[in-house]
């Protein structure tokens, strides 16, 4: 069962993959933008994923955060996600992104439960 305060940290070492250069969101050799929104949205799918149905996973549904500070190539982020408010399918999360101290980044996430087989079937993927 999903309940309010259930949390996750996702942890990155910033190298020149996930760079705004690399990654295409601007041309200075910083933490992207869109890389430091992916872990917080990392951290939200590990926080509930050991209490969803069998065969179930979660889906982004929308994200909006600061980004307030530059990480460097070698620096460690780590990004927080906390459940705040749980409504049947639909789960919203505080976000949050640090290194060290230093508060990158916060926000909200918001996460739908999906069943894997009917979320892939328009698709034409294949379960994995």
């Amino acid at each position: 069962m999903i309940e309010i305060g259930l949390k996750h940290t996702s942890e990155l070492t910033v190298t020149d993959a996930v760079t705004a250069v690399k990654v295409g969101s601007g041309d200075m050799p910083v933490l992207a933008t869109p890389m430091m929104m992916a872990l917080m949205e990392n951290a939200a799918m590990l926080a509930v994923k050991d209490e969803l149905p069998e065969g179930c996973t979660t889906v982004g549904g929308h994200i909006e955060s600061s980004h307030l500070k530059p990480s460097k190539i070698g620096d460690v982020v780590k990004a927080e996600a906390e459940v705040t408010k749980v409504d049947g399918k639909k789960i919203e999360f505080k976000v949050s992104a640090y290194s060290g101290d230093v508060l990158l980044g916060e926000g909200k996430h918001l996460r739908f439960i999906v069943d894997r087989g009917k979320f892939l079937r328009p698709v034409g993927s294949k379960r994995p």
